[in-house]
């Protein structure tokens, strides 16, 4: 099923360069791409390709148009932004062929007389819904998930199959919970005597705003006392770990296997490489981001790029050396000024 460039434009924006009429399929990578195909170019150093590409029609930026259409020869949609025009271009498509489960209850599925399931809502075989949860307009609860008591799913919001979401969670509207996703087990909290661990319950919850997307295999801890929250926007991959407590700011962004510590407080708009790490009780300003693999051991005020990396050793030995680092821009001014002075005296001496 395909669709009018005209009709896309008019949808999405854009400057149309060629015929409005021309109908195009679905969206191809610049070198796959064929003639009922729309591609896109998003980084200048691809423009050979896209010149070279067999699509029907190309995404390109004002910046890249002129020398883009020297060579191809298909209707073009000039924007400002190619990436994101193509992210909404790709939603539209899949749109055109989606399959949308039916609203109702599945036989197979158990569902508590108390709980409050929008009619409009699907519940997918082997769902579990306990007392007193809410599940809102249009959601979707693919087969083997677990609702506990009093969570609350908000409209539209999607979970695939065999997600875990605990008891009194919250989510809000457009939610995206991909397999294997759990939210909601008990912190890793625990008081020492002696040697030995006693558990604190955790008695809070987790709170996940609007638009959210997690991946499969995330895990996010309910809080021990407060509430562990998940402000609006936020992306979070497969294999993320959150810990109890932690709060994470709108629209931030993190990697496959990033771990966040208890308590850790995460601004907005930050983004986090692969495998990073966040100790606890840390503070991270707004607009942060940090290169994959580092670990932040301290909090961040001000916003930029962060990377860290640096060969375990015994942790006085490690202390000593990251002190030493700390100070090197200061050792190296210290050096200039005496291979100066030194500079000067021979200098002298010799004259």
């Amino acid at each position: 099923m395909g669709t009018r460039l005209g009709e896309l434009v008019e949808r999405l924006g854009g400057q149309l360069v060629g015929d409005p009429n021309l109908e195009v399929i679905g969206i191809a990578p610049l070198t796959d791409a064929g003639a009922s195909h729309i591609s896109f170019l998003s980084n200048s150093k691809f423009r050979s390709q896209a010149g070279q590409s067999q699509a029907a029609a190309m995404i390109v930026s004002a910046a890249d148009d002129a020398t883009v259409a020297e060579q191809f020869k298909g209707a073009r949609i000039v924007v400002k932004n190619p990436y994101v025009y193509f992210a909404r271009a790709a939603q539209y498509f899949e749109s055109l062929t989606a399959i949308v489960p039916p609203a109702g209850i599945h036989p197979s599925a158990v569902v508590h007389e108390s709980a409050q399931v929008d009619p409009s809502a699907h519940i997918g075989p082997q769902v579990t819904v306990e007392a007193g949860a809410v599940i809102g307009a249009r959601a979707v609860i693919d087969a083997g998930c677990y609702i506990g008591r009093e969570a609350v799913i908000g409209a539209e919001t999607h979970f695939f199959a065999n997600v875990t979401f605990h008891a009194r969670c919250r989510i809000g509207q457009r939610g995206i919970v991909h397999s294997g996703a759990v939210i909601g087990t008990d912190g890793f909290g625990f008081a020492n005597e002696g040697g030995v661990y006693i558990k604190i319950p955790q008695v809070g919850c987790v709170v996940i705003g609007d638009d959210v997307d997690i991946g499969a295999n995330t895990t996010i801890d309910r809080g021990a006392l407060a509430d562990t929250i998940i402000e609006d926007g936020v992306k979070l991959d497969n294999q993320i770990q959150i810990g109890h407590n932690c709060h994470i700011g709108a629209h931030t962004a993190m990697a496959g296997c990033v771990g966040v510590a208890g308590s850790a407080k995460i601004g907005k708009y930050c983004t986090f490489g692969g495998a990073a790490m966040v100790l606890g009780h840390l503070t991270i300003a707004d607009h942060v981001h940090v290169s994959s693999g580092s670990m932040v051991s301290r909090s961040i005020l001000e916003a930029g790029q962060y990377t860290g990396f640096y060969p375990l050793a015994k942790n006085s030995e490690w202390e000593k050396s990251a002190a030493i680092v700390r100070n090197l821009s200061a050792m190296r001014d210290k050096i200039r000024a005496l291979e100066k002075t030194i500079k000067t005296i021979t200098n002298q001496d010799e004259s």
